[in-house]
């Protein structure tokens, strides 16, 4: 009786509309994805605004993404255990309330402790705004629109970010980057609370796996921080030590998973091709673009004489062709299996990383190869997506962590590598083409992965869930069929 009138309650929503719970779930995942880097272009006055000495920079810089990507994975334990609507408020109105810290901050401690705090809040947010997304939709056109929506907006943000915080730095000052979350988190979360409907927690009440959590936050900080401090020459060292310190967490991580009676992320999670396939694809889309950016940016700046507010311009044709390349996934996504329109992002980006890397020292050519990235981009999230939440019905708000994770590390690893590999390189080819086009093997050598094992007959998502579909591999898993009938 109870699936009934949830399934009731789901017809009734869809009858009325679910486009403006989309709407507002996508805002969620636009602020926090922009909160990542908008106010890094701002360190430099906001530690000259609090009178604190630029050694504190790295950690001002990693703070908020070491807890982002940190505390994913039981931010959707959380929306699990305690309903995904009431977890997804609360962290919405806590990184309102970290920006309001933040814009009277007088302190470097209360500037970090912000930062921090702020990556807290949308590791809380976004695994369950993105299981709610995918609840909203009723049938597998709109799941698919949906998806789109999310990944356009997230990897606009992350595009969008260093130039926003720019603008507002520039023109309002460097408290403006915290103040203006303020209003943005009210807006925020009157809205969840007017489109988004109430969701249904697990009746499981089994302890959460803190140990687990705690070992994967710190293998996921040690991560991160390690890759930023590798890009400056003069703490590669300790950056090392510290990613090195953070592979051991994750094999401690590990073996506490295979002990735990309830572990922080479900066995049957490791045992999801889907899932897996899924994470893969999210990391190395933010490894190959993320730093594809970054190195456009130095080259614009450094070699052109470009200023930051013109090099944040000149990559607006990335966040136009991840908006065009999630768009593009209506139409293609009705021709195309899933995984093929994963390889076919995929190959977008490596397309566009190439086309950098053999025309390095245009800005033309720049501006052409950030459009070519961006629209594979836009392909491969929507799809890696489709494909790493078509999961079992209990693994949904993990998976949407797990998903989230490997994007935020795959952005750090991607960029600390490729810089590192741009900057120790200068014969017989410039070092930033060079970290263009391993940039562009990678993810060529991912699309073709990704294309073989789905021609294997290796992923049965359905079969996942317990049901009797007997086409599987190359035949396209209905993107949005068998959904989960609540949250």
């Amino acid at each position: 009786m109870g699936r009934r009138l949830r399934r009731d309650a789901r017809a009734g929503r869809a009858a009325a509309g679910y486009r403006p719970t989309v709407a507002a779930l996508c805002g969620v995942q636009f602020v926090d994805v922009l909160g990542v880097t908008s106010a890094i272009v701002a360190i430099p006055a906001m530690l000259r605004g609090v009178s604190a000495p630029p050694a504190a920079t790295p950690l001002l810089a990693t703070v908020y993404a070491m807890c982002f990507g940190g505390l994913l994975v039981l931010g959707a334990r959380l929306g699990d255990r305690y309903g995904h609507r009431r977890v997804l408020l609360t962290g919405t109105a806590g990184f309102a309330a970290a920006g309001l810290a933040g814009a009277s901050a007088q302190e470097v401690i209360q500037l970090v402790a912000a930062r921090g705090f702020q990556g807290a809040a949308a590791a809380i947010s976004v695994p369950s705004a993105l299981r709610l997304l995918l609840d909203a939709a009723p049938g597998e056109a709109e799941r698919r629109g949906a998806l789109a929506a999310w990944s356009a907006a997230g990897a606009a943000a992350g595009a969008l970010g260093l130039l926003a915080g720019g603008l507002l730095t520039d023109v309002l000052g460097w408290r403006s980057v915290f103040w203006v979350n303020l209003p943005v988190g009210i807006a925020l979360v009157a809205a969840i609370r007017l489109t988004v409907p109430p969701s249904v927690p697990e009746r499981d009440r089994a302890p959460l796996d803190l140990a687990g959590a705690a070992l994967l936050t710190g293998a996921v900080m040690a991560l991160i921080v390690g890759a930023a401090l590798a890009e400056e020459p003069r703490r590669r060292g300790l950056g090392g030590l510290l990613a090195a310190a953070g592979v051991g967490i994750a094999v401690a991580f590990a073996a506490r998973q295979r002990r735990a009676r309830d572990p922080l992320v479900p066995r049957a999670a490791f045992a999801s091709a889907n899932l897996r396939t899924g994470a893969a694809v999210s990391f190395v889309n933010t490894a190959t673009t993320s730093s594809t950016g970054v190195l456009a940016t130095l080259l614009l700046q450094q070699r052109f004489g470009v200023s930051p507010v013109g090099a944040g311009f000149a990559l607006v044709p990335f966040s136009l062709g991840v908006i065009a390349g999630s768009a593009l996934t209506g139409p293609l996504g009705r021709r195309l299996p899933v995984r093929r329109l994963a390889a076919v992002g995929l190959a977008g980006i490596a397309a566009g990383d190439l086309l950098l890397a053999l025309t390095y020292g245009s800005v033309a050519a720049i501006v052409a190869g950030v459009l070519l990235a961006g629209l594979g981009l836009g392909i491969a999230s929507v799809a890696g997506t489709a494909i790493g939440t078509d999961v079992a019905e209990t693994l949904g708000g993990t998976a949407s962590g797990i998903l989230n994770t490997g994007a935020q590390l795959g952005t750090a690893l991607g960029v600390a590598a490729l810089l590192l590999l741009a900057a120790g390189v200068d014969e017989p080819w410039p070092g930033t083409a060079v970290a263009w086009a391993v940039a562009a093997g990678l993810a060529g050598l991912t699309a073709l992965v990704v294309l073989v094992r789905g021609g294997s007959g290796a992923e049965r998502p359905e079969a996942e869930r317990g049901g009797a579909r007997e086409d599987a591999g190359d035949a396209r898993p209905a993107v949005g069929a068998g959904r989960r009938e609540a949250s």
